[in-house]
C-alpha cells in the first residue's frame, strides 16, 4: 500500500473477482471483510458506480459514495475502456490519444477518491477495464456480488433512438440500476 492508501497492483486474494478484461485495480479505505453473501439483506453490501468522466456519471459516483456510507457498504467504481469506432477506420493512429484520454478520466477520478476515502470511512475500489462499457460494468457487478448498480443518465441526443447504457443494464442486468441525473 502506497502513502495515498491505495494499492497499484492485483491485491492479494482478490483474483478471485476479478476478470480477464481488467487493466488496472486501486483498492482505498479500510479493508472490505465481505461477510456471507445472501441477495436480498438488508442494504447493499456492494455498490458499482459505472463511471466515464461525464458530469453525470461524476454525479453518480459521488450519490453511490455517499449511498455506500450511510449503508456501510462497499463501493466499486468501475471505469471501462471502449476504443471509440472510429479509431478502427482512421488512417492516424490513435492509440497515444486514446491512452491520453483514458488516463486523463482516471486521473480525474482517482483524486476525487484520494481527496474524499478517509472522510467516507468505507472501502473504495477502483477498477479500470478494457471493452464494451454494457458488458464491463456487468461484468464487474457479477463478479463482485454486487446489489446495486449506479450510473448517470446519458447526456447524448442519440440515445434517445439507439438506447442509453442505463436503459440497457435495466433490460439485461440482475440488479437493481439507479440512474442519477
Amino acid at each position: 500500500m502506497g502513502d495515498d492508501g491505495c494499492v497499484d497492483d492485483v491485491p492479494s486474494g482478490a483474483s478471485d473477482e476479478i476478470g480477464p478484461s481488467v487493466l488496472q485495480v486501486e483498492d482505498f479505505g479500510p479493508a472490505h471483510v465481505p461477510g456471507r453473501f445472501e441477495l436480498g439483506t438488508d442494504g447493499p453490501g456492494t455498490i458499482i458506480a459505472g463511471v466515464d468522466g461525464s458530469r453525470t456519471s461524476l454525479r453518480a459516483a459521488a450519490y453511490a459514495a455517499g449511498l455506500a456510507r450511510r449503508q456501510a457498504s462497499r463501493l466499486v467504481v468501475v471505469y471501462v475502456v471502449a476504443p471509440p469506432t472510429w479509431a478502427a477506420i482512421s488512417a492516424v493512429p490513435a492509440g497515444d490519444a486514446l491512452q491520453e484520454a483514458t488516463n486523463e478520466v482516471v486521473a480525474e477520478v482517482r483524486s476525487l477518491i484520494v481527496n474524499r476515502y478517509a472522510e467516507l470511512q468505507i472501502s473504495i475500489r477502483l477498477l479500470v477495464r478494457a471493452g464494451d462499457p454494457l458488458d464491463g460494468i456487468r461484468r464487474t457487478a457479477t463478479e463482485a456480488q454486487a446489489d446495486m448498480v449506479v450510473v448517470g443518465a446519458s447526456e447524448s441526443a442519440g440515445h434517445r433512438l439507439v438506447g442509453s447504457l442505463a436503459g440497457r443494464l435495466v433490460r439485461t442486468g440482475k440488479w437493481p440500476v439507479l440512474v442519477v441525473p
